[in-house]
């Protein structure tokens, strides 16, 4: 018998183990806690990905790394940690990005399990679409906070990662962000755009200026003029790029300022109907800030860890001030046409967007929010807990020796929820799902309908924002089904980029027009149905017909309940939403044994339901029998909810 984390396993399994090679898909949190239990369970041959490096803010959970480890690969780092605990395992490390088209489906297939600790949406997607190509069973996890969820997926017996929806992350209009801010996370998100606009990637999408295009103020622009009282001096308001103009400046932190916090506030004061039933916001002006002597950064409001603390508007201004000429400082010396990337773990980021943020929660009348609120919100995230990453990826072993020993039918999705459920259990196990017929990745045909208005969508917008971000493609190759073949996009650099800024009428397609996308990395095919449509709603560019806004809304989310997800590099798009993402996690609250697809309560809700919805009619879903009813090893009634392995 062979001795493990698990008690004896029979021969016959801990040789499987010690012959068998897996792929552990993240080194931080879960991938941590995962990596320890394999090698003393008895797997010898481990692989592990990462494309992150050790940051100080992981130490207080991930445990294989020390402060001397900071700015190293978590994937190498970890590699040499765990091999102090069993020297004789044979790991691999690989420092790079799992959606890197070396890793391959023959890639995949070297390996009989891929196990997920992943923080993001994009790549559990892709890893969940290598494992289907390859055929290889993997399981899939997800933390937040208290919560916790272990499931397996295998290709033709249970739901892929992508067969229920997922909710989309939550945006807000630009005229909000940019006019009329109402909730911190829009002076958050504001500030964030700013970053990008004076010192990253210019993005048309994430102005902040003034949206004269706003409906709600239905004035007349020709009298700004004649009613705006802005200065005419450098910080006012001019018809050049936000960086241009910063530029021009020097990046002088005090034009900046009278910029964003009073010329451009002033300017949105003219707009006069945006301010009849919601209180106008009051301009700031920095000489006046400063004449009121709260200059200093350390006048805090409240006790407690730095972090903690929220400064004075003094305090916040001198906080901009000092980001502004360290920024100014890292942009020079990169060069010419350097740009820098935000990152909520690079403190003069961070304190330029915590500080940008607060002075604009003041001019609009909202409660000041700390560096680690702000924090909290601009990356996306909450903080991790070191116990709730230690089950889980306990639950993942538990699964893996399962699948292992054959008994594949003994997988379950188990949640790990807050709070005990009635019959006092924590741990939740739930049978898995068969696949969802429709789902437009592992049906044997997937295939979506996509609405759109031809004239207006170009093939950058259709390869980008549709099939890449939406659909989850890596490298997509669309051909039009005209009967000629039209190739309108190719993976290939340079073959179709001349296409990029046309219209897709400009191709021929309209209502009724199928596009077959290939990613041959991920050994997929789309096949895109065009519905065509003159109007959308505003800010809307593309709806996919029957996807998760059509199914029954979540319940209603307590204030107290709202929370974020550990998924901080979820997109290339910035956080704008306080809840949670709902990949990571579904919360039952139940002794039955529900169907893990009925459980339509995300984390996101952050409530518990004595009843199970079921995600596509909204009805109750019927009981199934209680994992103690049935011929499993449960003998203690007490136990029912507990995994156990011979």
């Amino acid at each position: 018998m062979a001795l493990s984390l698990v008690g004896p396993l029979r021969k016959e399994l801990a040789d499987s183990l010690s012959s068998c090679r897996v792929l552990v898909v993240g080194a931080g949190g879960i991938g941590c806690e995962l990596l320890k239990n394999l090698v003393l369970t008895g797997f010898k041959n481990i692989e592990v990905i990462d494309l992150d490096t050790i940051d100080v803010s992981n130490l207080n959970r991930q445990f294989l790394f020390q402060k001397n480890h900071v700015g190293k690969s978590k994937a190498q780092v970890a590699k040499e940690s765990v091999l102090r605990f069993c020297p004789s395992a044979n790991i691999t490390a690989y420092h790079d990005s799992v959606m890197n088209p070396d890793y391959n489906v023959e890639f995949f297939r070297n390996f009989q399990l891929v196990m997920n600790a992943l923080d993001n949406r994009a790549a559990r997607n892709h890893v969940n679409r290598m494992c289907l190509a390859a055929d290889i069973p993997l399981i899939e996890s997800g933390t937040a906070g208290y919560l916790g969820q272990v499931t397996v997926i295998k290709k033709g017996m249970t739901e892929c990662y992508e067969c229920q929806p997922k909710p989309t992350q939550k945006t807000f209009p630009g005229c909000t962000i940019r006019n009329t801010p109402s909730e911190p996370i829009h002076c958050i998100v504001w500030a964030k755009y700013l970053f990008n606009q004076l010192f990253g990637e210019e993005d048309a999408d994430q102005e902040v200026s003034p949206d004269t295009a706003d409906p709600e103020a239905a004035w007349n622009p020709e009298e700004t003029a004649a009613r705006a009282s802005a200065s005419d001096q450098d910080g006012d308001i001019k018809r050049v790029s936000t960086k241009d103009w910063a530029r021009s400046t020097g990046y002088d932190p005090v034009k900046l300022f009278n910029k964003l916090f009073k010329d451009d506030i002033m300017y949105l004061l003219t707009m006069d109907k945006l301010w009849k039933k919601r209180k106008a916001p009051v301009p700031l002006d920095w000489a006046e800030v400063h004449q009121l002597g709260e200059g200093s950064q350390d006048d805090m409001c409240g006790a407690g860890l730095k972090d903690q603390q929220v400064l004075s508007v003094g305090g916040y201004s001198q906080l901009f001030q000092r980001s502004v000429e360290t920024l100014r400082a890292q942009l020079k010396e990169k060069g010419d046409s350097a740009e820098l990337v935000w990152d909520k773990d690079d403190p003069p980021a961070m304190d330029f967007v915590t500080a940008a943020a607060n002075l604009r929660m003041h001019i609009f009348s909202m409660n000041m929010k700390s560096r680690f609120d702000v924090k909290s919100m601009a990356g996306n995230i909450i903080p991790a807990i070191a116990t709730t990453n230690a089950v889980i990826a306990g639950l993942i072993v538990l699964e893996a020796l399962k699948i292992l020993n054959s008994d594949f039918q003994q997988c379950r999705t188990i949640f790990l929820n807050k709070q005990p459920n009635p019959r006092k259990k924590l741990l939740v196990p739930c049978a898995l799902d068969r696949p969802n017929p429709n789902c437009y990745v592992c049906a044997s045909k997937p295939e979506v309908t996509v609405k759109l208005c031809v004239h207006k969508t170009i093939v950058q917008t259709l390869q980008d924002k549709i099939l890449k971000e939406k659909f989850g493609m890596v490298a997509p190759d669309v051909q039009i089904e005209d009967g000629k073949g039209t190739i309108l996009i190719s993976s290939e650099e340079g073959e179709t980029e001349a296409n990029n800024g046309k219209f897709l009428s400009d191709f021929g397609i309209r209502n009724g027009s199928r596009l077959q996308a290939d990613d041959f990395l991920q050994d997929y095919t789309l096949l895109v149905n065009v519905l065509h449509c003159e109007e959308l709603p505003r800010d809307v560019e593309f709806e996919v017909v029957g996807d998760a806004p059509e199914k029954a809304p979540p319940p209603s989310v307590p204030e107290e309940e709202k929370s974020i997800t550990n998924g901080n590099k979820d997109s290339a798009q910035p956080s704008t939403s306080t809840k949670a993402e709902d990949d990571d996690i579904l919360i039952v609250d139940s002794d039955e044994e529900p169907s893990s697809s009925t459980t339509d309560v995300s984390m996101e809700t952050g409530s518990l339901k004595r009843k199970l919805q079921d995600a596509e009619t909204g009805e109750t879903a019927s009981k199934r029998k209680r994992l103690d009813q049935q011929p499993a090893a449960e003998d203690d009634d007490d136990d029912d909810d507990i995994i156990a392995l011979d």
